[in-house]
């Protein structure tokens, strides 16, 4: 199984160095590594081009202006050929040298025990397809300081099952630990509406296809990424939040993203 990874970059030499660092020492080598830069002016493409020389994977740099992240994500979409595809972007890293692994390892697991479980079911051939692969493998993200050292696990836990209705108390599984099926993750761009928010979109969109193509959501039980911690206020944070809104209602509903935003605000008196 090849796994794509895509790191978007800009001017990120002073990040960058961790996240390649992370992928070429991953012990699955089945990797296929796009590296989609908007034209830096330091030294990413230096980086990026000494990286690319001492992989054994394939590695693709692509560097070229765009209109903002989202932008250069969805050129990361068109160009992925792997099986399953994440984004790991500059700065974020993959968490252990066996995270690639890991997804396999579950994959494979998780592909057996569904074609077991159609061997024993009256409708063989119907089972086979429905379940032939996970639309998602999932898993925990860590959140470190500037040096990678560990801190502690992301707020948001991801579910034991997770389903697009998640989503509706927040964004559970972190973007860098969201393995999405190529197959249905090519096929839903970011929705360039959304400057800040739009990988929040993009998962419900991906955990919707997935479960209209009855294929499960998987959680590995492991920490996947590793994600610097950041402070109690972002640049644009209201507009993210703004974002976050609109997304929630166009999925869930008006009433029941008024009722879970005050159950937010209830979350963040008591913490």
């Amino acid at each position: 199984m090849k796994i794509s990874i895509i790191t978007v970059t800009y001017n990120a030499d002073s990040v960058l160095k961790r996240t390649l660092d992370s992928v070429k020492a991953q012990s699955w080598q089945q990797i296929e590594h796009l590296i989609i830069d908007g034209a830096s002016k330091d030294e990413t493409i230096s980086m990026a081009e000494t990286y690319k020389a001492q992989c054994p994977y394939e590695v693709v740099i692509l560097s070229e202006p765009d209109k903002g992240l989202y932008d250069a994500m969805n050129k990361g979409l068109r160009l992925a050929t792997g099986d399953y595809l994440v984004f790991l972007n500059a700065g974020d890293t993959l968490h252990a040298a066996d995270t690639l692994e890991t997804i396999v390892n579950c994959q494979l697991s998780t592909v057996r025990s569904a074609r077991r479980d159609a061997c024993q079911s009256k409708n063989y051939q119907l089972s086979t397809v429905n379940y032939q692969l996970p639309g998602v493998l999932y898993g925990d993200t860590a959140i470190t300081d500037e040096q990678g050292n560990f801190l502690h696990l992301r707020r948001l836990r991801p579910p034991k099952k997770l389903s697009w209705k998640s989503f509706r108390q927040g964004m559970l599984v972190c973007h860098q630990a969201f393995y999405a099926l190529t197959d249905i993750a090519k096929n839903l761009p970011y929705d360039p509406r959304y400057r800040y928010s739009a990988d929040v979109d993009w998962c419900i969109r991906v955990m919707k296809e997935a479960q209209k193509r009855q294929l499960p959501l998987v959680n590995t039980q492991a920490i996947l990424a590793d994600y610097q911690e950041e402070g109690q206020t972002t640049i644009h944070h209201r507009d993210s939040l703004k974002e976050r809104f609109d997304v929630m209602r166009r999925h869930y509903g008006l009433f029941t993203t008024v009722i879970m935003h005050v159950w937010f605000v209830f979350r963040q008196l008591i913490k």
